[in-house]
């Protein structure tokens, strides 16, 4: 779309010299998300994957589950008073059997924020609205998610290494979806977190491949409620961040049976929850 950027004039001082230069910074705009037609919400994102990212945010609303769910999303023409097309207004379209929950205003304020209204009424919503159990298997025949350390720490590296806007504006968080294998499956980059999250899980979802049960999902900043919802919501079972987690988000990782890995930096981590999940036996402290 030629939106992710956008140059802005800068003046830079360096050691007492002072120069004016353009500087590239990532694009930030606003998206209306529709649902059959009604406004729903909107959030703050970098231009791109807008489908993806609406309909991940229905996956994490608990609206959609299924590719064959989604009937359509197009862009709204006619968003402005003239008529014309801004590409910041999507609507999306259901399945005609798909039943839409009641998305209250109060539910819609929580899902898009960090720490959420009520630590109990968000809890209980996304244990009632889940669709998939944080599960080990696939069928009777996979073996348990199982990660080693050195992997687990290796990946931070990697989403860096694949993060391409970044390195021209310094501004973007991102996302990516890896095997347990440690193989990369998807990356998103946007200005919000829990965006580029929506935008992996929508993605997923356009090419029916959830629930993600076999996939670990690292962020770039810290692991807030949200996103430890948007984890559980696609069936994600590994949620790592390289930041802190919050309160809720370690209670919510804990009730649902989600692996949640914060402060991942090198071959240091904090394990929240879920630690069954990786090998800790060899390298646990005796003391």
């Amino acid at each position: 779309m030629g939106r992710v950027t956008q140059r802005r004039r800068v003046i830079r001082v360096r050691g007492g010299q002072i120069s004016a230069r353009p500087d590239t910074l990532v694009a930030e705009e606003p998206l209306e998300i529709r649902l059959n037609g009604k406004p729903l919400a909107i959030t703050m994102r970098t231009p791109g994957d807008d489908f993806a990212l609406a309909a991940g945010f229905l996956v994490s609303e608990g609206v959609l589950g299924a590719a064959e769910e989604l009937q359509s999303i197009v862009y709204c023409a006619g968003a402005t008073a003239d008529g014309s097309n801004t590409y910041n207004v999507v609507d999306v379209k259901t399945a005609p059997d798909v039943v839409i929950p009641d998305i209250t205003l109060e539910r819609n304020v929580y899902t898009t924020s960090s720490c959420g209204l009520c630590g109990k009424a968000s809890l209980d919503a996304v244990r009632t609205t889940a669709r998939w159990p944080i599960d080990d298997t696939q069928g009777d025949t996979a073996p348990p998610v199982r990660l080693d350390l050195g992997l687990l720490a290796r990946l931070p590296d990697r989403l860096r290494e694949a993060q391409r806007v970044f390195d021209r504006t310094g501004g973007l968080h991102a996302a990516a979806l890896f095997t347990e294998d440690g193989d990369l499956v998807d990356i998103r980059e946007d200005v919000g977190r829990h965006n580029a999250v929506d935008k992996l899980v929508g993605r997923a979802l356009r090419e029916g491949r959830l629930p993600l049960s076999r996939s670990v999902l690292l962020v770039s900043g810290r692991a807030s409620f949200e996103l430890a919802q948007k984890a559980v919501m696609a069936g994600i079972p590994v949620l790592a961040a390289v930041s802190a987690p919050s309160s809720l988000a370690v209670d919510l990782a804990a009730e649902t049976g989600l692996t949640l890995v914060g402060f991942l930096r090198g071959d240091s981590m904090n394990v929240y929850a879920g630690e069954h999940r990786l090998a800790l036996e060899a390298t646990a402290s005796t003391s």
